[in-house]
Parts: C-alpha cells; sequence; structure tokens
C-alpha cells in the first residue's frame, strides 16, 4: 500500500508520507515532516518542516501547521484552523534588520490522541491538549486542555467535557460524567466555575 498523492501538491524532499495517506490538491508539506499512515490532508493545508502527524489523523483544507506542532494518532484539526510557533512573533529586529532563523526560538505544541481542533480555532504555541479534548470553532487556545476537556472562547476557557465518541458528557455528581450517546462513563474533576456563575 502506498499513499495517494495529487499532482498539485508539494511534497518536498525529505517529508516522510506514510502507506494509506491521502493528501489532496494545494497540499504543502516540508522537508521533515511525518505524516503517519492513513491520514488525510485536505486541500490547501500547509504542514510546516518537522511537524509529526500521528497515524490516522485528519488535518481539514486550509489548515496550517507550523514548525513544533506533535500530533499523536487520530487528532483532527478542522478547516482554516491555525497551530502557531511563535510567542513574540516580529519581522523585524530591534535594530531594523529582518529577523532569521537565528533569532527567535520555536514553540512547541502537543495535540495528544483523538483530540479534535475545531474550525477557524488558534491554537497559541506552548500548550498541550490532552487526550480527546474538543476544542470549539473560533476558540484561542491558550493554555493546556486537559484530557476530555471541552473548551471554547477567546481565550478558551474549560466548558466541561467530551467523550471519545465527541458528545458532550453529562455530570452525574461527585467527579462522575456520561455520554448520553455511548454510556461511556468517566471520572473527571468539575470544571471551574467564573464570577459570573458560568463555567
Amino acid at each position: 500500500m502506498s499513499a495517494r498523492i495529487a499532482d498539485t501538491a508539494i511534497v518536498e524532499p525529505g517529508a516522510e508520507i506514510g502507506d494509506g495517506a491521502q493528501i489532496w490538491h494545494h497540499v504543502q508539506i516540508r522537508r521533515g515532516a511525518r505524516i503517519g499512515r492513513d491520514c488525510i490532508v485536505g486541500k490547501g493545508a500547509f504542514i510546516d518542516s518537522d511537524v509529526h502527524v500521528g497515524d490516522c489523523a485528519k488535518i481539514q483544507n486550509g489548515a496550517l501547521l507550523y514548525h513544533g506542532a506533535t500530533l499523536e494518532r487520530g487528532v483532527f484539526v478542522g478547516p482554516g484552523a491555525i497551530l502557531t510557533n511563535d510567542k513574540l512573533p516580529r519581522a523585524v529586529n530591534p535594530d531594523g534588520t529582518l529577523k532569521s532563523a537565528a533569532d527567535w526560538m520555536v514553540g512547541r505544541i502537543h495535540i495528544r490522541e483523538g483530540a479534535s481542533i475545531g474550525a477557524g480555532a488558534v491554537v497559541v504555541t506552548g500548550v498541550t491538549i490532552g487526550r480527546f479534548a474538543m476544542v470549539a470553532a473560533g476558540a484561542v487556545v491558550t493554555r493546556d486542555v486537559p484530557d476530555h476537556g471541552l473548551v471554547a472562547g477567546v481565550p478558551a476557557r474549560l466548558q466541561g467535557y467530551a467523550c471519545a465518541c465527541g458528545r458532550r458528557l453529562q455530570p452525574l455528581g461527585e467527579g462522575e460524567w456520561v455520554c448520553p450517546e455511548c454510556n461511556r462513563s468517566l471520572r473527571l474533576p468539575a470544571p471551574p466555575v467564573s464570577s459570573a456563575g458560568r463555567p
């Protein structure tokens, strides 16, 4: 079995594409990037150098994954989502000279197994997103997200928890949560409550 790569895709020498992967039109995958087995990379996505994508991941159209990102098995990245890598972005140094690769420090993003990043979400560098977490569309993630965490907003805040099947878990009390769809149950802490009385 081999990967299917569209004629219009640019896969630089030194990029690794796993068996069964599907790379669609106008995708760019830079040298040193590793795409796992059976991944789907949608039209117009950009995978920067040394980004690691685990098996069975789905990267949707127009997603931008910059150097410093690691995605484990089964991660979903929605259309137009962005994984950044520079907390102090500048085009020039204080003396006005153009910044080079030596003038900044790459940040890291780690997205754990089965997590989902919604359409148009931005993940700021320096965070870890836990297993089977769910980031809502349009959210801006500036801090770590726990396993199964459901986060939304700008900046993203914990709103509850998501099941591995994607449904929102319902609290049963005393740290017990259950999925109304597949009946999986998990033991998780209560989300923090803001001064407005909402998570």
